[in-house]
């Protein structure tokens, strides 16, 4: 009798246990590539979801020297690990072994991050040109030239090309052929790279102004200006754009009207990208400190001091946040996930509350034995 109690008692709550986790998002199945600047093309900066080789702690799988510093940001496909250099060339290489693929030289550093598509790999160069390269030989497709250096890193969705350029311009091309669909002119200009979600484009500005224009037609849907250049790479997700102002700012706004939903200011300028992932905002600052930003409130849920300036953009993976500082350190930081409205949580998340749940029952069922007696 005691023993079915307790089994009657559990499974209850096992039961309800169940049915809780199922109202839980769990993670979706892993991908195989990073195909461009932060990720995706809303630049959220989660890589969880990338599946690649787990070396043991601290060995260096491979290392590729090229001519010069490398300001860009790699892109990984099939199996192969696309970055610029500021030796003018655009390298593909083996991740696995760090063989040289093939590598294209364009006419000046190669500052903007590739994005790999449909076979293509797009990348600005400081020559002022956008270009598609063939990803399997590196043989050159198209470019268009602008006015200015492109330090923009193109994002990629429904065959065009979203990039910014310094002649103040945002710019959609035809992935096929390069040709220019249109351009939408800003006060100044654009190092921030596009972030594309539902139809819109959401750019920064040197002339203080958060965009989002029209992906179809490059209209302008609204605009919200901070108090200094906006360098920062927009991020998207749940419905609010996220961004980092020179004014010293992080600002969460509306994804439909520009409105201002929150921000948080920091101690010095926000040139870095934020990464959005499990319901927090991660962005450096320039006052030397990484913050993690509870994404609904822009609570603080905790800063890490690097003790340099942040401009490196940090990359979310399996619970580390990954940034790089101006004291020549990559620092790996672990963090923990926040709940938030939409009740994201992780699959690990999920597998304690089960257990949690479970021990509480048993202990009820105990207790409910023994005033039975």
């Amino acid at each position: 009798m005691r023993l079915s109690k307790i089994v009657s008692f559990s499974m209850v709550i096992l039961l309800i246990s169940v049915v809780f986790a199922g109202a839980v998002t769990v993670p979706a199945a892993a991908e195989t590539d990073a195909m461009m600047f932060r990720y995706n093309a809303q630049h959220t900066g989660d890589y969880s979801a990338v599946a690649g080789p787990v070396p043991a702690n601290g060995q260096l799988l491979w290392s590729f020297t090229t001519g010069g510093p490398v300001d860009s940001s790699p892109a990984v496909s099939n199996g192969v690990v696309y970055v610029g250099s500021d030796d003018k060339n655009v390298y593909a290489l083996n991740a696995t072994t760090g063989a040289n693929v093939w590598n294209y030289t364009t006419g000046a550093s190669v500052y903007s991050s590739p994005s790999v598509v449909n076979g293509v790999v797009y990348v600005g160069s400081n020559d002022n040109s956008t270009y598609g390269l063939n990803a399997t030989t590196g043989v050159f497709k198209w470019s268009f030239t602008t006015r200015a250096a492109v330090y923009s890193s193109p994002s990629v969705v429904n065959g065009v090309v979203y990039v910014g350029s310094d002649d103040k311009n945002v710019y959609a091309l035809n992935a096929a052929t390069g040709a220019n669909v249109w351009n939408y002119t800003t006060g100044n200009a654009v190092l921030s790279s596009p972030a594309v979600a539902d139809g819109v484009v959401y750019v920064g500005s040197d002339d203080k102004n958060v965009y989002a224009l029209n992906a179809n037609n490059g209209t302008k849907l609204w605009n919200y200006t901070t108090g200094d250049h906006v360098e920062s790479s927009p991020a998207v997700a749940n419905g609010v754009v996220y961004v980092g102002s020179d004014d010293s700012n992080v600002y969460a706004l509306n994804a439909t009207t520009g409105a201002n939903v929150w921000n948080y200011t920091t101690g010095s300028a926000v040139p870095s990208s934020p990464a959005v992932a499990n319901g927090v905002v991660y962005v450096g600052s320039y006052d030397g400190n990484i913050y993690a930003l509870n994404a609904t409130t822009g609570a603080n849920v905790w800063n890490y001091t690097t003790g340099a300036s942040v401009y490196s953009s940090p990359s979310v993976a399996n619970g580390v946040v990954y940034v790089g500082s101006e004291n020549n350190n990559v620092h790996a930081v672990g963090y923990a996930a926040v709940a938030t409205s939409q009740g994201t949580m992780s699959g690990f998340g999920v597998v304690l509350i089960l257990v949690v749940l479970l021990f509480v029952g048993l202990v009820i069922a105990a207790y409910v034995v023994r005033r039975g007696r």
